[in-house]
């Protein structure tokens, strides 16, 4: 797919003609940039917002510029932008230091490599920095509070529901929205695994708006097991010939492909009802471990574990000599620092080509005690979802394994650079493209794996072993949410290698009662819901893997995992139906 930035004059041409009087410097424009993908235009103002190239109150652009081709997936790229949504909301623009153009940029980066032009990403600061820029700087923000009050951005731009691969990406409450037969053909076809309903809908249809709310509940509620879609016949004409519909609000409902029912009408407590049936039905029968009393491994709000804390970066970096000064090293030190100190909608992408180079050079050519340093930074940065999501997507994962597999060559490596490594590998789970490829991609998850069970080996340092259960528990967690999805999940022979791997490491545990917990809780999650006729399970009843863990018991008396793990799941939960 070609990416093209779109360009704009906020100044209608004056920033030309008056720049040199007012500023003391040329300025051909007051530049305001989108993304444009496959027809579609992505801009920041007030959020995130997909609208047709052109269509917005500016009109046409100034100038459509060629940035290169990029390979990655459509659904890759809509999945980067649901998660920079945090980072990009209305209240957080500001027209100096988080705007347009830095949405801009983040997103070329993501999909090329590289920004967008220096003279673009550059131009406020460049106004900021001229005595007439910083007398204004007051006025014009509140000028831009003012706007985003009234409008909800500085511009105004709002989605119009532009279609993206033939049917709109998903809203950030997951309502799907269509508006031709292919789109809604596409977005059956992604549904065929779980159940759907479709909204038929029109704009002229009041009962109709008097559902969106509930709908949009639904599918922020029900949307992992239920694919919510909205279809409007207005504009829609041939999925209303397609689907005989003649009246709104009309609703048809699938499962695993099949029609099931359909009704008009506005019916509040049917559509909830139906849409809460749909989900059991998705799921299929309820696997016995459900049944079973887990609240820790049941819990729907865990998350994965990341390593955010920042350590004096000056002092860090100190350790590295003249290799300090590297401008690789200094962009990725000032990004983490502003991030730090001004939330991450302050903190600009440093060059992370160059940070690359960097660190795989740095692999070879730094002394083995002092490397630590240098991956201990790139931990701090990956916190951050564009960071992560970048590296999700590099071509091979070079910089990644190069890291990794530094570690696991290496049977004497330094405890820093293990454990640094290890908690760098946590924080690639801040980005939600992360864990499909460790997931998929077979390089990648060897490492990771290698990495775990080498760790586990360390009976010197708790603080190995913690860091390494909290990376197998990410793993595991991830496998865990996609099995009971019914998606591609970690496969079997990896789990069977990782959980015989920290089976002994339970065993071995006599001292840290936080490692215990992780490792715990990592074992928990790949057993749970897995297939009771599967390898697994067998791996488990062979280990003795409930006895292991209640042996532990003496130990460690307080830990509740040992109960809900021992004799809850591999106890009532191995038993043969």
């Amino acid at each position: 797919m070609d990416v093209h930035l779109l360009v704009y004059d906020l100044s209608g041409g004056l920033a030309r003609q008056l720049s040199m009087a007012m500023l003391g410097f040329q300025l051909d424009a007051i530049y305001h940039t989108s993304i444009e993908l496959q027809g579609v235009e992505y801009v920041y103002d007030g959020g995130i917002n997909t609208i047709r190239p052109g269509s917005s109150h500016l009109g046409q652009p100034l100038e459509r510029i060629f940035l290169g081709h990029t390979e990655l997936p459509l659904e890759v790229i809509v999945e980067y932008l649901e998660s920079l949504r945090d980072i990009y909301t209305p209240e957080a623009y500001d027209l100096f230091r988080h705007n347009c153009n830095n949405f801009s940029n983040d997103f070329s980066t993501f999909m090329l490599g590289r920004g967008i032009p220096e003279h673009i990403a550059n131009m406020p600061q460049a106004v900021l920095d001229s005595p007439f820029g910083k007398a204004l700087q007051p006025q014009l923000a509140r000028m831009v509070e003012q706007r985003k009050a009234q409008q909800g951005g500085l511009l105004g731009i709002q989605n119009n529901q532009v279609q993206v691969n033939s049917a709109t990406a998903p809203s950030s409450t997951g309502v799907i929205e269509v508006f031709n037969l292919d789109a809604l053909k596409t977005a059956l076809q992604s549904a065929a695994n779980k159940s759907a309903v479709i909204f038929f809908t029109s704009a002229t249809c009041p009962p109709c708006k008097t559902l969106y709310p509930l709908y949009n509940e639904l599918a922020a509620e029900y949307g992992k097991s239920v694919a919510l879609i909205k279809a409007d016949i207005s504009r829609a004409y041939d999925v209303a010939q397609q689907y005989s519909i003649s009246a709104t609000p009309t609703f048809l409902t699938f499962v695993r492909g099949l029609h099931q029912e359909s009704w008009t009408g506005v019916n509040t407590a049917r559509l909830r009802g139906t849409v809460q049936l749909l989900a059991e039905m998705a799921s299929g029968p309820a696997h016995q471990h459900r049944l079973l009393h887990l609240p820790i491994l049941s819990n729907p709000e865990s998350r994965a574990t990341l390593f955010t804390k920042v350590p004096p970066l000056q002092k860090l970096l100190s350790k590295l000599g003249s290799h300090a000064d590297s401008a690789a090293i200094q962009g990725m030190k000032n990004f983490i620092e502003a991030r730090s100190v001004n939330g991450p909608a302050m903190a600009t992408l440093p060059d992370l080509p160059a940070f690359s180079k960097f660190l795989i050079n740095a692999s070879t050519d730094l002394p083995r005690d002092l490397l630590f340093t240098v991956v201990d930074l790139f931990r701090c940065g990956l916190v951050d979802p564009r960071l992560s999501g970048y590296y999700a997507e590099e071509q091979g994962h070079k910089t990644i394994i190069t890291l990794l597999e530094t570690v696991n060559n290496d049977p004497d490596s330094p405890y820093a650079l293990r454990l640094v490594t290890l908690q760098m590998a946590c924080n690639l789970f801040s980005s939600p493209l992360f864990p499909d490829q460790i997931l998929r991609q077979l390089p990648l998850r060897t490492a990771v794996t290698q990495l775990i069970s080498s760790s586990f080996l360390d009976d010197s340092h708790n603080t190995i072993r913690v860091a390494a259960a909290s990376l197998l528990y990410n793993v595991a967690h991830e496998h865990s949410q996609r099995t009971q999805q019914s998606k591609d999940s970690l496969p079997e022979e990896d789990q069977i290698e990782l959980a015989a791997s920290v089976l002994e490491a339970i065993a071995q545990e006599d001292s840290s009662a936080e490692a215990l917990h992780g490792m715990l809780l990592a074992l928990g999650l790949l057993a749970y819901c897995m297939p009771m006729d599967g390898e697994l399970i067998d791996l488990l009843r062979t280990m003795d893997a409930q006895g292991t863990i209640m042996a532990k018991k003496k130990h460690f008396p307080a830990e509740p995992l040992l109960t809900e793990v021992g004799a809850e799941l591999l106890g009532k939960g191995l038993v043969r139906k």
